[in-house]
């Protein structure tokens, strides 16, 4: 269970970040202890990797963050580089992929401290999947996170315990 801390306020705004930061940890700890091969490797059915998940993680988070600030994405891809979001490329390694994602984390907390409110709304893009003309609030688009987070974090627990029986629950 997520708890408060002196750094993370208790209210709405700040126990919605501590349930974000808690899922991105428990995808951040799925690499522990292994080699870039082993985190790169697929032992599963699925084409996930571990490494591949981290990186997806945090370039989602940043997709998020800028539709929020209504900025471009410096890191959109085509969908001829779509599967590369998925995948370490051109001598990415975890290391790099955890420093980008701290960045990005840092800047979703600075960008949620500084709202005047989760009510903010923001407009979605146009696909398929999305109501046309259709806006979100931030307290959906940080619910949405920590979803897909835990969502990843249930197939890089399935993906770890397949490399070396590590269980992330004991």
């Amino acid at each position: 269970m997520t708890q408060s801390s002196p750094e993370v306020p208790g209210d709405e705004r700040g126990t919605l970040l501590a349930f974000v930061e808690a899922q991105r940890a428990a995808l951040r700890r799925s690499v522990l202890g292994l080699t870039e091969e082993q985190a790169a490797s697929r032992p599963s059915a699925s084409e996930l990797s571990l490494s591949g998940l981290l990186k997806h993680a945090a370039e989602v988070e940043l997709a998020w963050l800028r539709m929020a600030q209504q900025q471009p994405n410096e890191r959109q891809r085509g969908r001829e580089t779509w599967s590369e979001g998925f995948r370490l490329v051109g001598g990415e390694g975890i290391p790099d992929v955890l420093a980008f994602w701290d960045g990005v984390a840092a800047e979703t907390a600075a960008f949620v401290a500084a709202l005047p409110g989760l009510d903010e709304t923001f407009p979605l893009p146009p696909a398929p999947w999305f109501p046309k003309d259709g806006k979100v609030s931030m307290r959906w688009m940080l619910l949405h996170l920590v979803e897909e987070f835990a969502r990843h974090a249930g197939h890089a627990d399935v993906i770890r315990e397949s490399i070396d029986g590590t269980k992330a629950m004991g």
